[in-house]
């Protein structure tokens, strides 16, 4: 056999070729979609439903069609369902309920090219792996359910008419990020919004426009241009104070930007935002963004040099009445009205970004934020390429919601265990990188690995010394049962630092006064009333606790959730029934926050 080292050569680099278009990754989402020039590709998809993922063999993306009469293709779009977009595929469709896999996703737009113009296709979230497809060529791939992207089609998009298809894949992976188990629904498909997005040859890709840390005056921040031109003017103006400022960009498009003023800070009782103006030479961008100071002294949390109390509640991103993923603006108000009348300045959305809705909404609200990232539990942080995952997570929600003032924390974990191989190293390397890319705000990660010994609760965690504040997750009263008065439990940590119980307490089916209130397989009201007593004892006498945010605000879909009766599918945890409906514990929470 005559080998040929030319055609070996010509081989491999068409093997190699492939294989780095085929897995082409999205790119970072531009900063402030609501400012951009876009299209809306939401409303109707047509879609196939692929339980087994047989549409990567069949090519489904190509949408082959019969040359002839003896031609078949067993797969089409157009005889197919639809599905809303932005939506889960799980509760629009009774026979995906509980589907664990494939929905390909089909929308055709209209586009005339024009000279000197770029165009973007950008994703709020889709949930966990996404195949872009435009006109029958791949585009790339993005992993993550929770955090936006895009791709650039400036050079494939077709004039007239074209097909976009996304394979939406949320299927669990050991490796992924979260993993196989955790206590909420996989809720899968395209869950935010779709745009087109047109800019400039060079436009204004990030910026990041804050108080300098520990300053109420000075602003330092910068803005980054994405172009050919990358030196241009740059004038960033916020009329109401009369201020512009100007500068120019380097050779790389960055440029640092620095002003002082007199700002009317932003808090939850005046949740102040100004109108930002962001011009370069060939594109202009507006926002919406507030001012204020965020840091820890001894044991206090300070917002704008004074301590605060955190009165918070844990969210999790599902639908009020419909038992869905939420999505919208309307969706964010009702949640976020219900954490107002409950008394909170403060809420925790867990366990993972939630829709820029939602950061929007609260901030107008005069809602501090604790953003977190999906780093759940059972990680495995030893596995190929986690590192460079979680950082990519972390940034993209860093990039998403860097400018919104009403965010004070980044969560770069929940309940992770020191005993997961390399898991200690990769949240300390890990929360390097985020204070690198923002030191302005506190930087945590909630714990369950403390011990209960005694009546004495020892946190005893060494990840806490690179962590702002200490997060607790603690269920006294419920998981595990009180060893003496809570009024005279005492606290042990490695390091002292302002605390925040992050998660406590129990299960109550809304409507459930039956068998005796001292046991907990009753699911009483008066139950869980009766934790939430005892934990705001507790919390008179924790000597540094700065704020406390319980678990939670609704009841929510979480199949893990077995008890057929009380809890049939749902976690019972939350201060009011999938239906808003108000427990007793609501009321016993509410007195203390307003006594706060």
């Amino acid at each position: 056999m005559f080998f040929s080292l030319k055609k070996y050569r010509r081989n491999i680099f068409l093997i190699i070729a492939f294989f780095f278009t085929r897995f082409t990754y999205a790119q970072l989402a531009m900063t402030n979609i609501d400012g951009r020039n876009k299209q809306n590709l939401d409303g109707a998809w047509k879609v196939i439903i692929d339980p087994t993922d047989v549409g990567e063999w069949r090519q489904v993306w190509t949408e082959k069609k019969p040359q002839k009469k003896t031609d078949f293709v067993e797969y089409s779009f157009d005889e197919g369902p639809v599905l809303q977009v932005p939506g889960d595929f799980n509760t629009q469709m009774p026979e995906l309920a509980y589907l664990e896999g494939v929905v390909w996703y089909k929308k055709t737009f209209t586009y005339h090219k024009k000279r000197n113009r770029r165009l973007f296709v950008y994703f709020g979230a889709v949930n966990y792996r996404a195949g872009v497809y435009l006109n029958g060529k791949y585009i790339g791939s993005h992993d993550g359910g929770f955090t936006p992207f895009q791709f650039e089609l400036t050079d494939s998009v077709a004039e007239g008419n074209n097909r976009l298809i996304v394979k939406a894949d949320n299927q669990r992976l050991k490796e992924g990020l979260p993993g196989l188990g955790y206590d909420w629904f996989n809720y899968g498909g395209i869950t935010r919004e779709v745009y087109l997005v047109e800019t400039g040859k060079t436009f204004i890709e990030d910026y990041h426009i804050q108080l300098q840390k520990g300053s109420l005056t000075k602003v330092a921040g910068w803005v980054i241009l994405n172009g050919i031109n990358k030196k241009q003017k740059i004038t960033v103006s916020i009329p109401e104070l009369k201020i512009n400022y100007t500068t120019s960009t380097d050779s790389a498009g960055h440029a640092d930007i620095q002003f002082s003023s007199d700002f009317q800070l932003w808090s939850p009782m005046n949740p102040k935002l100004y109108k930002v103006w962001i011009r370069s030479e060939q594109d202009t961008i507006n926002d919406d963004i507030g001012f204020r100071s965020i840091e820890v002294q001894n044991d206090a949390v300070l917002l704008n040099k004074k301590a605060v109390f955190l009165k918070g509640v844990d969210i999790h991103e599902e639908r009020p009445f419909h038992s869905a993923r939420a999505f919208s603006q309307h969706d964010a108000l009702t949640l976020l009205t219900w954490a107002k009348e409950l008394g909170c300045n403060f809420v925790r959305l867990v366990h993972y970004p939630h829709s820029e809705h939602m950061v929007k909404q609260a901030e107008k609200m005069g809602l501090m934020v604790w953003d977190e990232i999906p780093v759940y539990q059972n990680i495995e942080f030893n596995a190929p390429g986690m590192q460079g995952r979680l950082n990519s997570m972390m940034r993209e929600m860093l990039r998403r919601d860097r400018n919104r003032c009403a965010v004070i924390i980044w969560s770069l974990s929940n309940e992770t265990y020191t005993t997961t191989p390399n898991r200690t190293q990769a949240l300390i390397e890990l929360a390097k990188n985020c204070r690198t890319e923002d030191s302005t705000r506190l930087i945590t990660g909630a714990l369950s690995n403390q011990s209960y010994v005694n009546n004495t609760v020892t946190v005893w965690d060494t990840i806490v010394n690179y962590y702002d504040v200490i997060a607790v997750n603690e269920y006294l009263g419920w998981y595990v049962p009180w060893q003496g008065k809570p009024s005279e439990v005492t606290w042990k940590f490695a390091v002292q630092k302002p605390l925040i119980i992050s998660e406590f307490g129990g299960e109550a089916k809304y409507g459930s006064h039956f068998g005796p209130k001292e046991e907990a397989n009753s699911w009483s009201e008066e139950y869980q009333e009766q934790i939430y007593k005892d934990q705001i004892q507790m919390f008179k006498t924790t000597s540094n606790l700065a704020g406390v945010s319980p678990w939670l605000l609704i009841d929510y879909r979480s199949p893990g959730r077995m008890q057929p009766v009380k809890q049939n599918g749902y976690n019972r945890k939350g201060l009011l029934s999938e239906y808003g409906k108000r427990k007793k514990a609501w009321f016993v929470l509410k007195q203390y926050y307003n006594s706060r």
